[in-house]
């Protein structure tokens, strides 16, 4: 027999329930990341074809630096996520350094000719092993954070130290504070959504350093102040 009244709402709260709400925030993330990434390739065609008009407009200088920084943030999201699910692995393959900044670096020129901004790559002639979508993500939050604290100039250098390939971001603003200033990872409870200043970059930074290892050694990061331009360094560290 079936009861008299029965319950047809049940199996529709029972399935909502059963939502995985992670997940359906990281499909909208991905997409959310898909479309900025459109938005930036047409501002990039538009730089082009109205050069003329708008490769010294503040507004338009503003409008392609938030979307870039927006994207770099959604990346990070997407890659803490994979993180929390254990589902974020390093693809180690054999790059020339020079040629990986130069080509990662062609992407920012537009932007940082049109903010006044000098740039200045060093690298040495060495060979790396790392992810080079992840490092690209870590890069591309450095150098918006240089961007966005720069006075004139931004250096990008690369060198081999005590057996690690070594890339630095460095800027001449007024430099890191001193609470972070540190070497490692920073501890992903000790983030403040309150302060404006999260440090989820920090932290997908070191997290992806530490996806590279070799034997004992793991991939870190280190943040100072002085360098050549007197300002904030980022380094991060690779085996």
């Amino acid at each position: 027999m079936t009861p008299d009244n029965p319950d047809t709402t049940g199996g529709s709260r029972n399935s909502t329930q059963n939502i995985d709400f992670s997940m359906v925030l990281a499909s909208a993330v991905h997409d959310m990341k898909n479309s900025l990434g459109m938005l930036l390739n047409s501002l990039d065609d538009l730089r082009r074809e109205q050069s003329a008009t708008i490769a010294d407009s503040s507004r338009f200088n503003t409008l392609q630096y938030e979307a870039e920084r927006m994207h770099s943030d959604l990346v990070q999201l997407l890659g803490i996520y994979r993180l929390g699910e254990n589902n974020l692995s390093a693809h180690i393959e054999e790059h020339f350094v020079p040629d990986f900044l130069s080509e990662h670096m062609a992407r920012h020129t537009p932007l940082l000719d049109g903010l006044g901004i000098e740039f200045e790559l060093e690298a040495d002639d060495i060979n790396g092993f790392f992810d080079a979508d992840l490092l690209t993500g870590v890069l591309n939050n450095t150098l918006n954070n240089a961007l966005r604290y720069t006075r004139r100039k931004i250096r990008l250098g690369a060198t081999e130290r005590d057996g690690y390939l070594v890339i630095a971001v460095e800027d001449d603003g007024d430099g890191y504070p001193e609470s972070m200033q540190h070497t490692g990872a920073p501890d992903f409870k000790t983030l403040d959504f309150n302060s404006g200043s999260t440090s989820l970059g920090l932290f997908f930074a070191s997290s992806v350093a530490a996806l590279h290892s070799e034997g004992e050694r793991t991939g870190t990061i280190r943040l100072l102040n002085g360098g050549s331009l007197g300002g904030g360094v980022f380094e991060i560290w690779l085996p």
